[in-house]
């Protein structure tokens, strides 16, 4: 008895030895104008730390095994102290990658990493989210749980296969029927470690890259292709740097990057070709967001470029923690991008939450399939006839400021479809200029405090 209780002590004391070695990761905090306050954002900087490249850990270009094995352990290794893990030029398959604090994944130029097409690959299951939801289900491809001072970066290429989640986009009846068991399971406060999704009929896709509960986050320059589901889910994070990153992303539900009760984020100089939305915040799904009451805060969009896609900027439809405190500013949809609006705010007589503080500045566009702004507070997609209204929390939306866009073509300039109990209020149109309009330019239902200068 005696030797098993001083071989715990011993191992305890090593833990704590373990967990206590000092870092060598610099950070660095960057200040950020916002019309807002804005706290400076701290970022990792892995400049003069040792890198570990795959190679030197066993990795054979085409063995998916011995690539994941080396990827693994160069982790394991660069966490210690922190580093940088080399993926070096040429193609790497691998299965799911699992980040750890201090750890930079760089991906060098010429280099792409290919994660593998067979989901068991993506097992055991992990604590992650489903359209605002948390639930247990297949790892993303690269994740990160609780961890900070972490990196993805490189001029080179992370790459989904989409052979099997492209079968997946379709929502057949025992898909729908899991989300509605999982949308249950979170009214009735069933403890997320016993809603787990990854069985033979769910089928629910997992995020490209998802940093849950992480601080001090970089990702800069990768290109990004394909995704099963959300390209970038940023959630329950906080002080995080996206700068440089080129995603196309064709899928269903394929979304640019959601950052999701997150905050002080900057978001700068990225390409988004898309088969959703750009960039769509959010704040968790009915209960969930209630429960964790974490707003989506101080969010700076600037300098991105729109290929194609849903929205430039989408909030909600999944808000119940509030977001408040956005800025996007100089922007641009190019021509052929044809999306449905350049801002989209959506919600629902179950969400709550609310929506605030929103700037929206010196954005042009080209052709727009509806309007530059659109807020809908009756957006309810499949949960409209998939489960019942038991609990009704209407959406406050306020002090929405546009200023400074140009578009060529769309429908209308404004359409704001707001809630009868809880009108729209304080919405400011200056110098916001549509030429070709195809009908009434302000379309309005329930606005309190509407100007146009």
């Amino acid at each position: 008895m005696k030797t098993s209780v001083v071989l715990i002590l011993f191992l305890c004391c090593c833990c704590q030895i373990s967990l206590a070695q000092p870092t060598s990761v610099k950070l660095e905090n960057i200040k950020v104008d916002a019309p807002f306050e804005m706290p400076e954002i701290t970022i990792p900087n892995f400049a003069n730390l040792p890198n570990y490249d795959i190679r030197n850990y066993g990795a054979i270009a085409g063995d998916k095994e011995k690539i994941t094995h080396a990827i693994e352990t160069a982790i394991e290794k660069a966490t210690q102290q922190g580093g940088t893990v080399v993926i070096p030029t040429g193609e790497w398959l691998t299965k799911k990658i699992h980040l750890k604090s201090n750890v930079n994944l760089h991906i060098s130029e010429g280099a792409t990493l290919l994660f593998s097409a067979d989901p068991k690959d993506y097992l055991p299951a992990v604590f992650s989210t489903w359209e605002g939801l948390e639930c247990y289900n297949y790892s993303p491809l690269i994740y990160a749980f609780g961890i900070k001072n972490i990196a993805i970066t490189g001029k080179g290429t992370i790459k989904a296969q989409m052979d099997v989640w492209r079968k997946w986009f379709p929502r057949p009846q025992a898909h729908m029927e899991s989300i509605k068991n999982l949308y249950n399971w979170a009214q009735d406060g069933v403890p997320v470690e016993n809603r787990n999704m990854v069985n033979d009929t769910s089928n629910l896709r997992p995020q490209f890259v998802q940093f849950n509960r992480c601080e001090n986050i970089l990702i800069e320059d990768i290109k990004i292709r394909n995704s099963p589901f959300w390209t970038v889910h940023l959630y329950l994070s906080k002080n995080i740097v996206v700068r440089n990153i080129d995603v196309y992303a064709h899928g269903h539900n394929n979304d640019g990057i959601d950052p999701e009760m997150s905050q002080n984020i900057l978001i700068e100089n990225c390409v988004f070709d898309q088969g959703d939305d750009a960039v769509a915040i959010k704040s968790g799904r009915n209960p969930e967001g209630w429960r964790l009451q974490t707003p989506s805060k101080n969010i700076v969009i600037r300098n991105c470029t729109m290929k194609d896609g849903h929205q430039l900027l989408a909030i909600g439809s999944e808000l119940s923690g509030g977001i408040e405190n956005i800025l996007v500013e100089n922007c641009e949809a190019g021509v052929g991008a044809k999306l449905m609006h350049l801002l989209f705010i959506k919600t629902n007589e179950r969400m709550g939450g609310y929506v605030k503080n929103v700037y929206f500045k010196n954005i042009k566009a080209h052709d727009l399939r509806d309007g530059i702004l659109g807020i809908d507070t009756d957006v309810l997609y499949q949960w409209r006839t998939l489960v019942p209204t038991r609990i009704k929390k209407t959406t406050p939306i306020q002090n929405v400021y546009l200023e400074n866009i140009v578009t060529t073509n769309g429908k209308f300039i404004s359409k704001i479809n707001g809630n009868p109990s809880e009108p729209v209020k304080n919405i400011l149109l200056k110098n916001v200029q549509l030429e070709n309009a195809s009908e009434d330019k302000n379309q309005h239902k329930f606005v309190e405090g509407f100007q146009i200068q």
